[in-house]
């Protein structure tokens, strides 16, 4: 049986891995496969790509590749970084903002089991982040602040170089989660003065199971994973020699595409967009127009849930999503849009769509030859739009006017 085309709509959940990158991975899978750490000359002669590997992931992010430490994903370099600076500073209080990732949401509710204190920043209604609020937030006992640098889910970009200028005033130390940015934005570590940065290599068309994680020159460190003297003891366990050579690969790539994500990737965003809100009603973007990152866009389709949206696209070969793919099947809407005030009607029938560099204008056609009668199908037969004959009760203002009285009423 021929296997279905995909349409591919969800690079900020993962990317396809390039040809070039399988290619660079197959000699450390057959041939060279020694333990870096060994003294013979067979491991010696992997350390040295590993190292290789580790320039180019510097480069990446205009580092010295010293600051470069592997992990095995974003999730781990997260924690990592939140982690060690609790246990370097001796302080009990973590900021970060109610939008983030799940991996710093979770890490920071374990944190607070833990007898630790964090503050999750709130957002404007269009997902961009007060900066007033922050430095109100910095207290004595605050031992990081870790805010994104662009949403997974919006493609809203924040202010890092502001915030981490902002943490610097106040001696504390800065993260920031830089997952969704390398190949869509340049990132120079220097001009952003963060003290620690995390990446995944799954998110720029490198395998999953390898991330990295920025750690400032002269930046204290405490590893959270130990074991061995790998990493320069920063981080114990072998290293996964072949998914470090695949992420250098992918780096060079990354910054050899930056200039097709701004430029014909943003264009086909920007006419997906468009047409979608031009050409089928009771609909709205979700979050700032910009600045925001050049491939991602979040659509609020009113009077339908979305999980039947992209059942009804995958049927038909198309990958989107409603959201984080750390959250998919959870009932409830996205904390992202949760957090921007977005009604829950509203956010429950949000879809994201985002693009790569391999999308091409025939994706784009072939996915708005078939939105607008799925969206059709279903809000024909949804006791949520007005216009069906068993409801004429449903007013998406009123929901809203509801909810923001519900969501003062908890500020209180």
């Amino acid at each position: 049986m021929e296997q279905q085309k995909v349409y591919y709509f969800d690079n900020n959940a993962t990317t396809r891995v390039a040809p070039e990158v399988v290619d660079t991975m197959i000699p450390f899978l057959r041939e060279y496969w020694g333990n870096p750490s060994s003294a013979y000359a067979f491991g010696a002669q992997v350390h040295g790509h590993v190292e290789a590997a580790r320039e180019k992931v510097a480069a990446l992010i205009h580092a010295d590749p010293k600051e470069v430490v592997f992990t095995s994903c974003g999730t781990e370099s997260n924690n990592s970084a939140i982690h060690s600076a609790l246990v370097t500073s001796g302080k009990r209080h973590v900021i970060t903002t109610r939008v983030e990732h799940s991996a710093n949401i979770s890490f920071g509710a374990h944190l607070e089991k833990m007898g630790f204190e964090v503050t999750y920043l709130p957002v404007e209604s269009d997902g961009s982040l007060d900066l007033h609020l922050l430095e109100q937030a910095i207290r004595p006992d605050t031992a990081v602040v870790s805010v994104m640098y662009a949403n997974n889910e919006t493609g809203v970009i924040f202010p890092i170089e502001e915030v981490a200028a902002l943490c610097r005033s106040k001696g504390v130390l800065c993260h920031t989660d830089a997952v969704q940015v390398p190949g869509k934005l340049p990132i120079d570590v220097k001009q952003l003065g963060v003290d620690f940065l995390s990446l995944s290599a799954h998110k720029l068309h490198a395998p999953k199971g390898v991330g990295m994680l920025y750690v400032k020159k002269r930046t204290r460190y405490t590893p959270y994973v130990i074991g061995g003297h790998q990493e320069r003891g920063r981080r114990g366990g072998t290293e996964s020699v072949a998914n470090i050579v695949a992420f250098g690969r992918a780096a060079e790539l990354a910054m050899a595409t930056l200039h097709d994500e701004n430029t014909r990737v943003r264009a086909l965003r920007d006419r997906l967009e468009n047409w979608i809100l031009t050409h089928i009603p009771n609909t709205v973007r979700n979050g700032a127009r910009e600045p925001r990152l050049p491939n991602t866009c979040n659509i609020a389709f009113d009077f339908v849930e979305a999980e039947a949206v992209l059942m009804l696209l995958d049927q038909v070969g198309i990958c989107a999503s409603s959201g984080s793919a750390c959250t998919t099947g959870s009932l409830d809407p996205s904390h992202v849009l949760t957090a921007m005030g977005v009604v829950p009607m509203r956010a429950r029938g949000s879809v994201r769509f985002s693009l790569g560099i391999y999308n091409t204008a025939e994706d784009v056609d072939y996915l708005l030859e078939h939105l607008p009668r799925i969206i059709q199908r279903l809000r024909d037969i949804s006791p949520l739009n007005p216009e069906h004959p068993d409801n004429d009760r449903y007013d998406i203002d009123a929901a809203r006017k509801k909810h923001e009285e519900e969501m003062a009423s908890v500020k209180e």
